[in-house]
Order: C-alpha cells, then structure tokens, then sequence
C-alpha cells in the first residue's frame, strides 16, 4: 500500500509541476509498484544485504563459509553506478520460454545474476489434491511437457506405493520402454533448442525429425503424441500394439547413425567448442551443495543416476553405463546427454529381449475397471465401471516419496493419502525447479553471450518449475 501511495503522490507532484497549456507531455506514472516481483527480483548492491549479495554472485548454500567468502577474494570493488542491472526475459527466445534472468554487468561481464519465476503458475499441485487418483496422470503429465511419460511413471509408483498393489512384468517392461524413448526423444529436443541457441539452425532441424520418429511411435501406442495418461496407477492404458517391435528396431537402428552426424556436426565445430568448452563451469561440490541432480550433477563428475544408485522399475536387470564428466563446463553436459543416448538405445535393445507375455496391467478389481467387453454383459461390470471412472478407488491412509531419473534429474513425488479417493497433498519435487540454482555460480564471470549457453545447458522446463 505504501508503495501504491507513493506512486500516487509522485504523479500528482508530476502533474503540479507541468502548467496547463505547456508543450511539455506529462512522463507515464512509475509502474514499479504494479511490476515488482518483491524478493525475487535483484537490487542495486546498495540495497542488498551480504547473505543475498553472496547468493547472487554465485557463493553456494552449505559449503565451508571460508569457501563461500572465498568467492568474493580477489574481486575489484565496483559501484552501482559502474554498473547496470538488465533483465533477460520473460519470454526471451534463449531462456526457453517465461524465465526471467536479472544480471548485473559490468560491461558485458556478468556479475551476479538472480532467476525469476513465476510466470507459468498452473498449480497443478494443488489441482492434484482436488482430483481422483484415476484422474491425476492427466494432471502430471504436462509438467515437464517433454517429458510427459516419465511424469506419469513418478506419480503411479508414488500411488502404488500407498495401495501395495503387485504390477505385472509385462507392464513395468513395457513403462521402461516408454520411460527410455522418452528420455532419447527429451535429450534430443534438448540438442535442437540447445544448437539453435548457440547458431547452429540446422541441428534444430535435424533434432526435430529424429524426435518425430518417436512420437510417432507413442502416437501409435497411446494415442496421442505428447501429454499420454498412458501410464497409470496399476499399469499401463492399453497393451503395445502389433508390430511394435519393428518400429522399435527402426528407431534403435537409426538414432546411433543420426548420433554420429550430430557429432560430425558439432562436437569438432570449432565456433560450437569455444561457445561450450570453459563456459558455465560447476564443480562438484557446488553441484551437491546446491541439490543439482542429472546431467548437470554427472557432467561435473559425480556419477549418482538415480537407476544405478536406487534401481526402481528393472533397471538392476538390464546393463548400461553412468555417464559422466571431467570439467563440468557446458561442453561435458552436451557430451552427457548425447551419451546418455546412447546408453537408452542400449537399454531399449535389452528391454526388447526380456519383455515378457501377460497382463499389461494389475487385475485387483478395486483398481483396474473390468474389460470392456464384459460391460455389455454384466450390469455389475457396468456399475463397477462406472464407480471407478466417478468416484475412484480409495488409497489408505499413508504417505509415500518416490523418486525417478527423468531426462532432467530426480524427479520426486511426495504423496499423503487419508483414506479417501483423492491424495490429501501432492508435492512434486520438480529436477528443473532445482537445478537453476546453480544458474548463479555458472554465469558469474562469464559474458553475456556465454548467458545463453549456460542457461540453455540447464535444459530447464518451465512447466514443471512452475507447476
């Protein structure tokens, strides 16, 4: 109010100042008070307080405070008045939709820098808490949008958990499956933007039709290309159709060789080097200290893969490497993922061998509607139905943390159930929502140029940030 106040007081002295008749135009009132994200945004040195100035000029949480101060030896004092605050974004190209990043430069040199968010609030936590259990998948899914089927995995195992009901083989085969071309089709998405980003128009080419290969392939499973609610508490929606062993074989086949013009293309590129090599440096103890997980974590050497480290679904049964880095710049997290890749196409060519005949979903009757057929001879069947798609089943009272390696890092679901067919609370704990932490360490002393680089190596999402 005070602020709103202020603002009104300055345009009524405004408008004494400039007598009527003047050719002087009256300046549009200040609109800080209406714009202002409050504590997120960054201020003038002058108005910062130590703890906050450390945060933003890259000093991590929970390291040594020798090692935090250590940041800031060595620095030439500058003053607010050598300096300028700048914002890149909302709604910039190379901040990957409505993120906003304030720096503060000296010249094009970055020397503190603050993300803000906020700008894509959909709530779909709370929405969570408001509808069933058979409804949340469709919920979760357009979270992390690239990555819809790993979203849907996290939330059914969280529910799974509390009902203590058994999956089939052939279902938990068959959610890797998805899972791993998910994550191919993610990484991918992720060179396109991240070549475009740093010029190269004709990976983001490249990257978009390899990724089409796949959604074609979840069209045909699932019926939709993105945002599937395929994957649900007891199981998969519907088996994998006929012939999907082929299509399989075909994407197997061909993302390896596509892989090798990718690195033809860019890992030898001079100009796509200096833009990556030494940029966005994060050791790996700033990388613990500030939560990072996936390929920002392992690219800085620390090998925690979330399938390795605590195997969930089969993935203690199938061989793969954790891939990870040496220098933890932006080149090591293009050359993980690019790996990372690699790896999937391997696990898919297991997952092939091993899946298994039988039910692709739990046949507990309080969980699973009865079979479509049956509803035209059953009237019980048509009720039991009918109450599942209305009322949902009840989950008892409990609560339950899963978490999964999306392309992104963990991925966490936090559920409390009270015995009815609703969760009580929902908190996903989103991998991009973390990993911009570490967009302060990584800018600080870089240019401004090296910004885009960074932040597209973070390969943030901002519908799971701001969920």
């Amino acid at each position: 109010m005070s602020e709103l106040s202020a603002g009104s007081d300055m345009e009524s002295s405004l408008t004494e100042e400039f007598e009527e008749g003047s050719s002087r135009t009256l300046p549009e009132p200040s609109l800080i008070a209406e714009t202002s994200e409050g504590r997120q945004e960054m201020y003038p040195r002058t108005s910062t307080d130590e703890i906050e100035l450390r945060r933003q000029q890259g000093a991590v949480l929970r390291i040594p405070e020798a090692a935090a101060t250590a940041v800031n030896e060595g620095e030439v004092e500058v003053s607010d008045d050598e300096t300028m605050i700048i914002n890149m974004g909302p709604q910039h190209p190379s901040t990957h939709g409505v993120l906003r990043v304030m720096m503060e430069l000296d010249g094009e040199t970055v020397l503190r820098s603050k993300p803000v968010i906020g700008y894509l609030h959909t709530g779909m936590e709370k929405t969570g808490e408001e509808l069933s259990y058979v409804q949340g998948a469709t919920n979760v899914t357009r979270m992390d949008y690239l990555s819809p089927l790993n979203n849907e995995l996290v939330y059914s195992l969280a529910v799974e958990s509390l009902l203590g009901v058994e999956i089939p083989e052939r279902a938990t085969w068959i959610r890797m499956l998805m899972s791993e071309l998910n994550r191919i089709s993610s990484h991918i998405m992720w060179l396109a933007t991240n070549g475009m980003d740093l010029g190269s128009t004709s990976m983001m080419i490249y990257g978009f039709r390899e990724r089409e290969m796949i959604l074609a392939f979840f069209e045909k499973v699932t019926g939709l290309r993105m945002n599937h609610n395929y994957i649900r508490p007891g199981g998969v929606a519907a088996d994998l159709p006929d012939g999907w062993e082929e299509d399989v074989e075909l994407i197997c086949d061909t993302v390896p060789k596509r892989l090798e013009e990718y690195d033809e293309l860019l890992t030898g590129q001079p100009i796509f080097r200096e833009r990556t090599e030494g940029v966005g440096y994060l050791s790996a103890e700033e990388a613990l200290a500030l939560s990072a997980t996936g390929p920002i974590l392992r690219a800085s050497g620390v090998p925690w893969d979330l399938r390795r480290t605590m195997p969930y679904l089969y993935y203690d049964e199938v061989e793969f490497d954790v891939v990870i880095g040496t220098y933890g710049d932006c080149f090591d997290r293009y050359a993980v993922r690019i790996n990372e890749v690699r790896e999937s196409v391997r696990i898919i060519r297991q997952v092939l061998e091993k899946m298994p005949l039988g039910d692709y979903r739990t046949q507990d009757k309080k969980v699973t509607p009865p079979p479509r057929a049956r509803i035209d001879e059953s009237m019980e069947a048509l009720i039991h139905h009918f109450k599942i798609y209305t009322e949902g089943f009840r989950v008892p009272p409990g609560e339950t943390y899963v978490a999964i390696e999306s392309p992104r890092g963990e991925l966490g679901c936090y559920m409390v159930s009270d015995g009815t067919s609703k969760p009580y609370r929902m908190h996903i704990r989103g991998p991009s929502f973390v990993n911009l932490q570490s967009l302060p360490p990584m800018l600080r002393g870089g240019l401004v140029a090296d910004a885009v680089a960074v932040i597209s190596s973070v390969d943030p999402v901002m519908g799971e940030v701001d969920r």
